[in-house]
């Protein structure tokens, strides 16, 4: 995930420090029998307060000891995975981001269909079900949480630049790209020193992930060179070139929040924290409306049982359990986990106004968003064939390249990237 996120994952790990559980990975596993089950999951990644209350609930069945993993999650757990034996854990978090490299294993963990996933799963959302499913049906993952996005907006600088402030009002000015860099530059005109974009891997990320394809399709041919991929290419290059570009990167990011570099920021539901933990002297002074250019998703991960969970049906009743709409909200309101059970979105902690963002119920954008996301297929070899585009258009704001050679550059490399990774 994105660099403000990981700051907040970061300080959750030091929580889940303080509040007892073990920081490395090496303790798990040690029982051999199917009464004392173990949970990997990383600093912010669950509620721990409901982790928790999961020990309690199922103590007279089962021990569960749930270990906070710091580091390199998913190297770890890999490498884990590879080895075998009893330090595997029973219970694992997935990473959003990671989950699709783990598609091809799918042998390693166990299908929750078989456990009684397939009867649950209308309880949540389709598009992240499809996420955490082999070709073939089989489930490896219980959705914790997703990442639907909004354009956060100061209601103070827009004021200044004429602009609606509003949310509906400016849903309804802001629906396209070309509104939104028709809007960013009357806020530029106006507070001169405020920018509406971040920077352009990241408006290149967002616009890709709300289309329906990708980098590569379904029977593993390369499409990194079609008109999606240039269309979304072309929408960042476009806010560079109309000087609405704050080329913020991941050290700046705090302080341009705080001092109005950014007077828009798009992002996911979580990154509401972010915001508020970067300027809490802003309170009331942010909204929320919708993602110009239609829903997209940023975040979000599973929960999956390894081959070698000792006790398969105890371990789902504890994921159904944690992962439950009740507990999802809680999930919300402890760790900014934003639920995958459109059930929770009607339930009193998601539906109350938030005084950070003037008392606005944000899950009125992101309700609708979560729901509306596209279904479109991430190969194991995307995240690796992505890279080169963000890089390249790096290259553009670092060092003024042509948006065009840093086109080809991008394609040129990504090709080969695939190549290797077995992609035609």
């Amino acid at each position: 995930m994105e660099l403000s996120r990981r700051r907040f994952l970061q300080a959750s790990a030091l929580t889940a420090a303080a509040a007892g559980f073990t920081a490395a990975c090496g303790s798990s596993g040690s029982s051999a029998n199917g009464k004392d089950l173990t949970l990997w999951y990383w600093g912010g990644g669950l509620s721990d307060k409901v982790v928790a209350d999961a020990k309690t609930h199922f103590a007279a069945d089962i021990s569960l000891t749930a270990s906070s993993v710091g580091g390199d999650f998913k190297q770890k757990l890999v490498t884990t995975l590879a080895a075998g034996g009893k330090s595997v854990p029973d219970i694992t978090g997935v990473k959003g981001e990671d989950m699709a490299s783990f598609i091809p294993s799918a042998s390693r963990f166990l299908d929750l269909n078989d456990l009684g996933f397939k009867d649950v799963s209308s309880q949540y959302l389709a598009w992240k079900i499809k996420r955490a499913q082999t070709p073939d049906g089989k489930q490896i993952g219980f959705p914790i949480d997703i990442g639907p996005t909004g354009m956060y907006y100061r209601v103070d600088l827009f004021e200044q630049a004429g602009l609606p402030t509003d949310p509906t009002q400016v849903a309804a000015q802001v629906k396209s790209w070309d509104d939104f860099f028709a809007m960013g530059a009357q806020l530029h005109r106006a507070v001169p020193k405020s920018f509406p974009m971040r920077n352009l891997p990241e408006l290149f990320s967002i616009v890709i992930n709300q289309g329906t394809k990708r980098f590569i399709d379904e029977s593993n041919h390369f499409i990194g060179d079609q008109d999606h991929i240039r269309n979304a290419w072309n929408t960042a290059v476009k806010g560079f070139t109309a000087g609405l570009d704050g080329k913020v990167d991941d050290n700046s990011w705090n302080a341009a929040i705080a001092t109005g570099t950014l007077g828009v920021e798009l992002g996911a539901a979580w990154h509401a924290l972010d915001i508020e933990q970067a300027a809490p002297d802003l309170k009331g002074k942010w909204r929320v409306a919708p993602m110009p250019g239609g829903p997209a998703n940023d975040g979000g991960s599973f929960l999956a049982l390894p081959k070698q969970c000792r006790n398969p049906d105890q371990a789902f009743k504890i994921i159904s359990w944690i992962l439950s709409p009740e507990n999802d909200v809680r999930g919300f309101t402890d760790a900014a986990l934003f639920p995958a059970a459109p059930a929770a979105y009607k339930l009193p902690a998601m539906t109350a106004g938030d005084p950070y963002f003037g008392g606005q119920s944000t899950i009125d954008v992101f309700g609708p968003a979560a729901q509306a996301i596209p279904i479109s297929y991430e190969a194991p070899a995307d995240a690796a064939v992505m890279a080169p585009y963000r890089t390249e258009l790096g290259n553009i704001e670092a060092s003024g390249k042509s948006p065009d050679a840093a086109w080809q550059d991008a394609v040129s490399q990504a090709k080969q990237i695939a190549q290797r990774q077995g992609v035609s």
